[in-house]
């Protein structure tokens, strides 16, 4: 390893900062260049990249999104696009590439590998929609930043004594709404692992109002369904006000919290010693806070877990 590159592809994530400052940091350490590659895949297409030294990462680690930058690249689905990469590697002496990334950059990161070039993936994503590792950088962090909101929203929800839908992110992923849900005591948690039934939904909202409870809240995930469509079908059952919010990109934002600073510290310090190894073409994970690897394409090939535990215990807790 003489020469390896370090991009971040698809949506940010608090804590791909501490990632990319260990890329630099270790591999400089071991006498490796190390070039940062601007927008994703866009920057091998576009050989838009510089070297990278010590002062390059310097007071990034808490900073939220990328430094590098991120851009969801069309192009480089293409035969096109993606040989126009590959040229930009070859052009560039580059001896293995760091993907920063979830499911759609790991795909990338899976076609490069097949045509030769050494790769190996670092999962940043606040989804948490990998189904080979337990948690993904950012995901800690979204789950602090849902957590805040919720509290600051309780407290207008009581005052009016309304119910509230809080609509999160994750895709098809219902993890950040399941968590935030049990850890703010949420009354519902709509996830797309579970079937909605809107007629319960009333029931519970209408039993709790009997029994004295002056607001609801219901955490939505964005897979489940639309937060103002899902009020309407309720106000079928119930003509009660009911209040949306949307939180959005807010989600991905933010000062990084301890645990992704970590872990994306011992990733891509990780990541860089498995290239130094030869254990290419891997993607890297965490298990009981120990950090692994594994092919990267079995670990595509994995599905999610569903936690129906967890799941089980927000609808006990919110009786």
């Amino acid at each position: 390893m003489r020469t390896i590159g370090v991009l971040t592809s698809g949506g940010d994530a608090p804590g791909m900062n501490a990632a990319i400052r260990a890329v630099v940091r270790y591999g400089i350490y071991n006498d490796i260049n190390v070039l940062g590659i601007k927008k994703g895949y866009r920057g091998l297409i576009d050989n838009d990249m510089e070297k990278m030294d010590l002062s390059s990462v310097a007071d990034i680690i808490h900073r939220g999104g990328t430094t590098l930058g991120t851009a969801r690249c069309e192009k480089f689905m293409t035969k096109e696009g993606f040989n126009e990469a590959l040229e930009t590697i070859k052009y560039r002496d580059i001896d293995g590439l760091v993907v920063i990334g979830g499911d759609g950059s790991f795909r990338g990161a899976k076609e490069l590998s097949e045509a030769g070039v050494k790769t190996i993936g670092i999962p940043g994503t606040i989804d948490n929609d990998l189904a080979y590792t337990e948690y993904t950088i950012g995901f800690s962090t979204a789950l602090e930043t849902i957590l805040d909101a919720v509290t600051k929203i309780r407290d207008t929800s009581s005052s009016h004594e309304r119910t509230i839908i809080i609509e999160v992110m994750g895709r098809n992923c219902g993890d950040l709404a399941l968590y935030s849900g049990l850890a703010g005591g949420a009354e519902m948690v709509l996830i797309p692992e579970a079937k909605i039934d809107i007629e319960n939904i009333a029931e519970k909202i209408t039993s709790g109002m009997a029994r004295g409870k002056k607001h609801s809240i219901i955490l939505l995930a964005e897979g489940a369904g639309d937060a103002y469509d899902i009020r309407d079908k309720i106000n079928k059952f119930i003509d009660i006000p009911i209040r949306c919010t949307v939180l959005g990109y807010i989600q991905r934002g933010g000062t990084p919290v301890s645990y992704d600073r970590l872990l994306g510290s011992r990733m891509g310090a990780q990541a860089v010693k498995c290239l130094i190894e030869g254990n290419n073409n891997v993607v890297l994970g965490t298990k009981d806070g120990k950090i692994f690897h594994m092919d990267i394409e079995k670990a595509l090939n994995m599905k999610k877990k569903f936690d129906s535990e967890a799941f089980e215990l927000t609808k006990i807790l919110s009786i």
